[in-house]
């Protein structure tokens, strides 16, 4: 090591906000910036970004981050993004022809539901692990081509580019030099292969994509190129998806291992090893990591909505001043009142995927106070895991003995408890709770040789709090079949 570079740089672009972390050598956070960004909802159902306030708040709060350390003492750039999200940029202006359309938006649900019939499924299924959802980048795509004037003349003639985010970072650091994803967020835009590991020319045709618009497919951790800042050049070595990203962080290497990160909404991703294994359950088969040659599967259940709907409850009904402010509210009732909150608010994913679902909150009586709100709220997501959770130990046939647990809404206490108290498992807090930055900080970081290992990285590890459950069986049993209720009510089928 010596004293030659001191920290990797972490770009951690999310749904709601841009951040950047610096981390040294033993995994700590140095530096962190941030800054939210403008969301878009043009139609009901429609959830929209603006592609050039992505890049700019991205290289606001890079530049600041560097600001405290100089330009010298970084050793390479990581990326995590939020996954799916798309972007359709012309190549030779790198103008976005239009917004980015976020993972959450669900435009395209009728044409996904007519891809839901003969065999074309099961194919999606076999190829890429995923189902027909709006919640891929492949009919976003599609959508764009259809709908922008001259969008598909131009996509023929070769003249755009389409990436997720972590391809439009890279695009703008490396000033259009460099047009590249890595295997994790390709795994996610229903175009890729998860068993040849190569774009695939059926699903192409089906969706009339123009291979040229699509970008070279790379591992999680290599140098792709470099970005110039302040007269200085830093590799760019290190991406993944923003869920894969957390699952690296929290060195889940192992079989069976397994993590949930509370974000804008909430991911858990179980390491199944070197072979994809199809769900029976209805959850995502995904592409966890490639490093070295080898790549690594997992098995997903997806969310939509949970920190989301914690912004709900302070920005729609006006009953938080800020989103920190939900723990205390809800622990001033010391239960839920009977009042249950599915948060459908962009349809329900695994293991339902409803695409109509709405957003339902039962048992509101003369009683019930914003208290119970906020506490149902927590609830809420909590009760969304326990079923991801029961459906991935179906589909492991175990019972999972603990998981480990990142992003925002994981400092929450009560949550946590309520947490491990659902899923009768023990949840694992670590002391670095960024571990979707630390996750590609790491690949990043063992690219370019700031970490010599595997090995090196799990001296970092560090536990904050475990969450034992304590819940009698008989409340249990009760919740969950209330809870199985509302959400009986929430489903439009």
């Amino acid at each position: 090591m010596g004293d030659i570079k001191k920290y990797v740089l972490a770009l951690d672009q999310g749904t709601t906000s841009s951040r950047a972390i610096l981390f040294d050598h033993s995994g700590n956070q140095i530096s962190t910036c941030q800054k939210e960004f403008t969301q878009f909802f043009p139609q009901q159902g429609w959830v929209e970004h603006d592609p050039m306030e992505i890049w700019s708040s991205q290289e606001n709060v890079m530049r600041e981050a560097i600001k405290s350390v100089g330009t010298d003492e970084i050793a390479a750039i990581g990326i995590a993004n939020q996954r799916e999200t798309t972007i359709v940029w012309n190549a030779s202006t790198g103008e976005p022809i239009y917004n980015a359309i976020v993972w959450q938006d669900r435009r395209t649900s009728e044409y996904c539901d007519s891809l839901k019939v003969d065999d074309i499924s099961i194919k999606i299924r076999q190829k890429t692990g995923l189902i027909p959802d709006a919640y891929f980048s492949a009919t976003k795509i599609c959508w764009i081509l259809k709908n922008v004037p001259g969008a598909a003349e131009m996509a023929e003639r070769g003249e755009l580019r389409f990436g997720n985010v972590d391809s439009w970072l890279v695009w703008n650091l490396t000033k259009g030099k460099v047009h590249i994803t890595d295997v994790t967020n390709a795994s996610r835009t229903m175009l890729f292969n998860i068993n040849t590991l190569e774009w695939d020319d059926d699903l192409l045709r089906l969706f009339g994509i123009p291979e040229s618009m699509l970008p070279k497919v790379c591992s999680c951790s290599e140098i792709y190129g470099e970005t110039e800042i302040d007269g200085k050049k830093i590799a760019i070595a290190g991406i993944a998806g923003d869920q894969q990203a957390a699952l690296f962080g929290q060195l889940c290497l192992e079989p069976g291992s397994v993590k949930n990160t509370y974000g804008t909404g909430s991911f858990l991703l179980m390491n199944t090893g070197e072979n994809p294994v199809i769900s029976k359950n209805n959850l995502l088969t995904t592409i966890a990591c490639q490093i070295d040659g080898k790549t690594t599967y997992a098995i997903e259940g997806s969310i939509f909505v949970t920190g989301s709907a914690v912004q709900w409850l302070r920005d729609g009904l006006g009953i938080l001043e800020k989103s920190s402010d939900v723990e205390a509210l809800a622990c001033s009732v010391p239960d839920n009142g009977g009042v249950y909150f599915v948060p459908a608010l962009t349809g329900l994913g695994a293991p339902w995927w409803d695409q109509y679902a709405t957003g339902t909150i039962v048992g509101i009586t003369r009683g019930i106070t914003a208290a119970h709100i906020a506490r149902a709220t927590l609830e809420g997501i909590a009760f969304q895991v326990m079923d991801i959770v029961q459906a991935m130990e179906k589909d492991a046939g175990v019972s999972l003995k603990e998981i480990k647990v990142d992003g925002g809404a994981c400092v929450n206490d009560t949550l946590m408890q309520f947490q491990a108290d659902v899923i009768s498992t023990t949840v694992i807090r670590p002391t670095v709770t960024e571990t979707t930055a630390l996750g590609v900080a790491y690949l990043a970081g063992l690219a370019t040789g700031f970490w010599s290992s595997i090995e090196d990285l799990k001296n970092n590890k560090g536990i904050d709090k475990k969450f034992e459950h304590r819940m009698p069986l008989e409340k249990l049993i009760k919740l969950r079949s209330e809870w199985h209720n509302a959400v009986n009510r929430t489903v439009s089928k």
